[in-house]
């Protein structure tokens, strides 16, 4: 799970990054809006937790901007501003939950998990479709022009991803973090699960779904 933290309190960073990391989560870091909004731009992300606090742009401004862009990123606003009317800003502004400095990293950890499963089951449909290729996310069927195909789960993984992304590009480190963590094999494991989906989805039909963005990675789109 991937999840952009917007803090430019660098021992807060580290504290909640060393925390969540070992709950096996992605994190990447921006201290102010500016480098939040570029890497918004290259990556997607599951999350975000921003401070209001913040230089240039404060967080309440960058709630807004996130929000008419991605409206489906969840966001939890972190805030040492305990008063009411700050929590209703928070949530005028586009925030899904609002939690108050200082606080235990359980709670704040709880909260993820709560929100993501939330978000999930209104965001996420259970079957993915680009063109005639579809995916039942509880069966685990794939298949194309009403026929079943088959593909070993860790390719069935990275087209889930790409599907779900779909029209967008996934840049090739998103998709290793995605499957491996911190752990990416040596070897280019995952050109080899990009041709097989290749092999599977889209040799055999006429119309080629998945297009690779050279210097960029891999998109899915009919």
């Amino acid at each position: 799970m991937h999840i952009l933290m917007v803090e430019d309190d660098l021992d807060i960073l580290e504290n909640i990054s060393e925390y969540l990391e070992e709950k096996k989560y992605i994190l990447d870091f921006a201290t102010n809006a500016i480098q939040a909004l570029n890497l918004l731009q290259k990556n997607n992300y599951s999350l975000i937790l921003l401070d209001i606090n913040l230089p240039r742009m404060n967080g309440f401004q960058l709630c807004q901007r996130i929000k008419e862009q991605l409206p489906n990123i969840p966001i939890i606003m972190i805030s040492a501003r305990d008063q009411l009317q700050d929590r209703l800003d928070g949530f005028s502004y586009g925030a899904e939950d609002y939690l108050v400095k200082p606080f235990a990293l359980s709670e704040l950890h709880a909260r993820i998990v709560a929100l993501l499963k939330r978000c999930n089951q209104l965001n996420y449909p259970q079957v993915l479709q680009v063109a005639d290729l579809r995916l039942d996310l509880g069966t685990r069927k794939l298949t194309r022009d009403q026929q079943i195909l088959h593909l070993p789960p860790i390719a069935l993984a990275v087209l889930e991803k790409l599907m779900k992304e779909s029209p967008n590009v996934v840049s090739r480190q998103e998709l290793e973090r995605n499957l491996w963590k911190d752990e990416v094999p040596n070897s280019d494991s995952l050109r080899t699960h990009i041709h097989l989906i290749r092999q599977v989805i889209d040799k055999p039909f006429n119309g080629t779904l998945l297009q690779t963005v050279h210097g960029v990675g891999f998109k899915i789109c009919g």
